[in-house]
């Protein structure tokens, strides 16, 4: 027994001067290659140690590479030592390069939330300190909306008896990681399922998600994915102005001439209020004379939902969003070529975002239309 314990503290004494030797004298060098391909997406997180991160990620269908590096801080192009020190802001994240049309961002936001325990504000397992607590770096407002909504989902599950504490925050630069810490789990397997054992991390994810831990990829791809969503009530209620609340969703009518876009002419397109999912285009708009905007057809065919209204002594025909189902405004058959209708739409209703801003508020698909 004596002979067996000696061996054990041998071994334990050999790979603690491995782990010595993990992080000491390196190579610092950084030439990390980025994929340049049009095609690919990126989304950041930040996970406590960026090992485990990278590892998790690149198990994913459709990421096509995972890199380990620093963002969320001050100090420009850190080193792993300045980080790790907690004195830069930076956290240890990870910059996710993805194809859309494989796995959707939705899906990487329910793989990352299976990699992290959300509600420790004070790091992650064995890594203590702001610089190993989680976060979501949103790139655009479409990634901002998924990762609240996806937070909210999750803090209303009940899976977790605390508040789900993990931060969602604008990306901003990221400094790739050393070399040596790229891959690390595969340049250094038995170092890296050493350390992961004993952080704790595996065994609080079994438990915490037992079967739910493994996902089915299949069913998280672009086309399978909602992105547009409708709020729960009191969020709606601190979202929206009174008017918008009530255009939307007790079916009012707002003033003719009196509203934001019965008389904006720039290019851009107008989006649900409520969802942010797209409507209509400036393309489309004309003037009507009536005093509200008006479109001779919706942006994305499919996007509107048409409903029979008979509140009037004559009938109409309602439209509303097809995700939020709010209540835009009606459609009549006196409008323009080549159509022939008039979409008579609620300035309440609607968020415009001019051409020049699409980009960056996650709608850069539509920029063809102004080309």
């Amino acid at each position: 027994m004596r002979k067996l314990l000696m061996t054990l503290v041998a071994m334990s004494i050999a790979i603690g001067i491995l782990f010595a030797n993990a992080c000491g004298s390196r190579d610092t060098s950084r030439t990390v290659a980025f994929p340049k391909d049009r095609d690919i997406a990126v989304a950041t997180f930040a996970g406590g140690c960026f090992w485990c991160v990278e590892a998790g990620f690149e198990k994913v269908p459709g990421v096509v590479e995972a890199v380990s590096g620093y963002t969320g801080g001050q100090t420009k192009d850190p080193t792993y030592e300045q980080v790790s020190s907690g004195s830069t802001g930076h956290l240890e994240s990870v910059e996710v390069f993805y194809d859309p049309k494989r796995i959707s961002y939705e899906g990487l936001l329910a793989a990352f939330w299976r990699m992290i325990d959300p509600t420790d504000a004070g790091g992650q397992f064995a890594d203590r300190g702001n610089q190993y607590s989680t976060a979501i770096f949103y790139h655009d407002a479409k990634q901002k909306r998924a990762a609240e909504q996806s937070r909210e989902a999750l803090q209303s599950s009940g899976r977790f008896g605390k508040p789900i504490v993990t931060a969602i925050r604008p990306a901003g630069n990221f400094y790739p990681a050393e070399n040596y810490h790229q891959d690390y789990y595969k340049k250094n397997p038995i170092r890296y399922a050493f350390y992961r054992n004993r952080s704790g991390r595996d065994q609080y994810l079994e438990k915490t998600w037992g079967q739910d831990l493994f996902l089915d990829y299949s069913k998280l791809s672009e086309a399978g994915s909602i992105p547009y969503h409708k709020p729960a009530v009191e969020e709606l209620h601190k979202r929206l102005t009174p008017l918008e609340y009530e255009v939307t969703q007790k079916e009012a009518t707002e003033p003719p001439f009196e509203n934001k876009y019965w008389d904006e002419k720039r290019p851009g397109i107008y989006v649900d209020v409520v969802s942010g999912e797209p409507l209509f285009s400036s393309k489309d708009k004309y003037d009507s004379g009536t005093g509200w905007p008006s479109f001779t057809r919706p942006l994305e065919e499919g996007e509107i939902v048409e409903k029979r209204d008979f509140k009037l002594i004559y009938p109409r025909t309602e439209v509303r969003s097809h995700y939020a189902d709010s209540h835009l405004g009606h459609l009549f058959d006196d409008g323009p070529e080549p159509t022939g209708l008039r979409y008579c739409i609620n300035s309440a209703a609607l968020r415009f975002i001019p051409e020049d801003e699409l980009q960056q508020a996650g709608y850069g698909q539509y920029l063809r239309l102004f080309e």
